[in-house]
């Protein structure tokens, strides 16, 4: 788990198999986010193109796309009104691909420390900065595999007594996993 460094940084220790699980996960989540500058369509060759991007109009339809990508405007468990789509369709182009380079820095810092470890277990010191972008990717992958789990606050705590024999129990030990560093990573920040 993560430990205070003090001035809101942090340290963390991973053994090989939790680097090898996480930077796993966190590459996984990549290719869920999609591709960054350079993917075709995203006017990466002209600058001003590239500024003046507009991003969708429309929510994703995966599931655990729609959770880290969420409507803006109206009840997000509701069918909402015309005029709540269209207010969320509005901030979504505008807003969704500074928000998905945003998640994709975040798992790509991520996936760097951990590249840092040279594939073997390790200590990875954290800045301020370097924080904040792990709480973003820890928090995305508990997101979506909570969505993936369908986790409702109502059941979490019936996850810890789920049987070995059930096919969601490694996703559910990740699950819980990520959580207890998420949890640890903002007490050390705190500190």
């Amino acid at each position: 788990m993560f430990e205070s460094a003090g001035g809101g940084g942090a340290v963390l220790a991973l053994d090989e198999l939790e680097a090898s699980i996480l930077r796993s996960l966190e590459v996984q989540m990549l290719e869920l986010i999609g591709p960054g500058p350079g993917g075709e369509g995203d006017g990466a060759g002209d600058p001003l193109a590239a500024l003046f991007a507009e991003g969708p109009s429309k929510a994703p339809e995966d599931p655990a796309l729609a959770r880290l990508f969420p409507d803006a405007y109206g009840d997000p468990d509701g069918p909402g009104d015309a005029e709540s789509r269209e207010a969320s369709g509005e901030f979504r182009r505008y807003t969704e691909l500074d928000l998905r380079a945003r998640k994709r820095e975040d798992a790509l810092h991520v996936v760097r420390a951990l590249d840092g470890l040279g594939g073997e277990g390790g200590t990875v010191d954290l800045d301020p900065a370097a924080c904040r972008c792990w709480l973003g990717a820890l928090n995305d992958l508990r997101l979506t595999l909570g969505v993936r789990l369908e986790v409702t606050d109502d059941d979490e705590r019936g996850l810890y007594g789920l049987p070995d024999a059930d096919d969601r129990k490694p996703l559910v030990m990740a699950y819980l996993w990520l959580g207890a560093l998420q949890e640890s990573l903002l007490e050390a920040i705190t500190d």
